[in-house]
């Protein structure tokens, strides 16, 4: 007994001894960043952009192309000085890539965003959606979040540097795709121009985590995420045939009830817990930063780690997303009928996967947590996690001096993003990718994105753009 015990309070000793060392690290000191803006041409250029319908849809049929080419013409006419000095590449259906020629060639840096946006119900917005209103210091409008308020501030930059005589220490490129959202082509075609080139970039800058507050449990200051890494995606179906027949004579079990019965199945087993590189990388820089409590936590995440999976459990959302692989279902087909049975029923779902999880153990997994074999598996779509992007670089040293230049005293962190983006395709052509959002986002604005009444205060696109005149000033 005395032994146990002695071994507990050593084991607790450790505990503590780790945590009081889990202290934040030197920072170092930021100037802030100061520059003149053509604050009414920003925003005028800005609204324009916003005007443009710029819809992409899976049946690309339903997209109106003269609105896409009425954005691509207006980057044209509104931007001049970076049309003048930037040999602009149309690549691929919606694909643009502007170079904007450097001292030199040796470490070229890509910029990003997308010019496409997301449907709308147009009858559950305050404002209407593509009016470009401002009222009360607030931009209205889809895609002023995602992402037009990133390209806008990309361009902006890029004008401005040139106007002022700047030229880059290093080739830059800025790239821009029009079906992002439908996990298009474009960035893909653009990627592969590059690779023919023999073009390997020293960064890559997406969008991705942005400057927010309240998301790591335990630490109150704003963080920077910025994203090394992000989930991969596979499209799933679950599907049984049946009889069909009239509903008056149902049978044991019926084709939506077989599905509905699999689908609880899954989502009351969720997947293996795992602490994937960047999430592990975020809770050692922010970790240092909460409250003793959760340093406990994080100063012993692998002791802590079954903590850690109860609470992301029981949460849901994003906390849980940064643990494991997930799974939503989002689309049901069965009878078109009230009183007939569907000889077919199906629901789709969206998986977002984890690290170290593959499309065959994922398929593999499900079946298990099915048990039924009347119910057909099939993973229709996949795109695998990729390669996750080092902290200990030039350019993330730039990115997060930047953040700070222009934001202040906020924490910098890696992050993994639980969606995906355009950024995926450049892993094949560079080892630093990263993905951030240059915008700080309370939690209600977050909400907004692909939510109805999208919006962004001016004051919040104009630091979008300091952010980027000081990142590209420094390349």
């Amino acid at each position: 007994m005395v032994i146990i015990l002695l071994i507990l309070l050593i084991f607790i000793a450790i505990l503590l001894f780790r945590t009081v060392r889990f202290v934040p690290l030197d920072e170092g000191e930021y100037d802030e960043f100061h520059i003149e803006l053509d604050e009414e041409g920003i925003l005028a250029r800005f609204t324009d952009m916003i005007r443009c319908r710029t819809v992409s849809y899976q049946d690309t049929s339903l997209e109106d192309k003269e609105e896409f080419e009425k954005f691509r013409r207006l980057l044209v006419e509104r931007y001049p000085r970076v049309n003048s000095t930037c040999e602009l590449h149309q690549l691929g259906r919606t694909g643009l890539l502007y170079h904007w020629k450097g001292k030199s060639s040796d470490k070229p840096v890509v910029f990003m965003a997308h010019y496409d946006v997301v449907p709308v119900e147009e009858d559950k917005w305050d404002k209407e959606p593509f009016s470009g209103i401002v009222e009360d210091g607030i931009i209205w409008g889809r895609g002023t979040l995602d992402t037009k308020g990133t390209l806008c501030g990309i361009m902006e930059a890029a004008e401005k540097l040139i106007t002022d005589g700047f030229v880059p220490e290093n080739d830059i490129y800025l790239s821009f795709s029009g079906d992002e959202e439908t996990i298009g082509p474009s960035a893909g075609t653009i990627v592969s121009f590059l690779k023919e080139k023999g073009i390997r970039p020293a960064m890559v800058l997406d969008e991705g985590g942005a400057i927010v507050q309240g998301v790591v449990p335990g630490v109150a200051d704003k963080c920077a995420l910025i994203g090394t890494g992000e989930k991969g995606k596979i499209h799933l179906r679950l599907s049984t045939q049946g009889q069909g027949g009239h509903a008056s004579s149902p049978p044991p079990i019926s084709p939506v009830g077989r599905l509905a019965r699999s689908v609880v199945n899954i989502e009351n087993k969720p997947f293996k817990f795992h602490i994937s590189e960047p999430v592990e990388e975020m809770f050692d820089t922010l970790g240092r930063h909460s409250s003793f409590s959760m340093r406990l936590v994080f100063a012993n995440l692998r002791i802590f780690g079954p903590i850690l999976n109860l609470l992301a459990k029981k949460s849901g959302g994003e906390l849980n997303a940064l643990f494991r692989t997930t799974i939503a279902f989002t689309k049901m087909k069965a009878s078109d009928a009230i009183n007939v049975f569907p000889p077919y029923a199906s629901i789709e779902g969206d998986i977002r996967v984890m690290e170290g999880d593959s499309p065959d153990s994922i398929l593999e997994d499900l079946k298990r947590k099915i048990g039924d074999d009347k119910v057909e598996v099939e993973l229709l779509d996949a795109i695998p996690v990729k390669p996750f992007s080092p902290t200990r670089t030039e350019g993330w040293d730039m990115l997060k001096t930047s953040i700070k230049e222009v934001w202040g005293d906020v924490l910098v962190s890696p992050y993994l993003m639980i969606a995906c983006s355009d950024s995926r395709h450049f892993t094949e052509i560079s080892d630093n990718v990263y993905r951030f959002s240059a915008m700080e986002l309370t939690n209600e604005e977050r909400k907004l994105i692909h939510g109805n009444n999208e919006r962004i205060p001016v004051d919040k696109l104009l630091k979008i753009v300091k952010f980027y005149i000081n990142l590209m000033s420094k390349f």
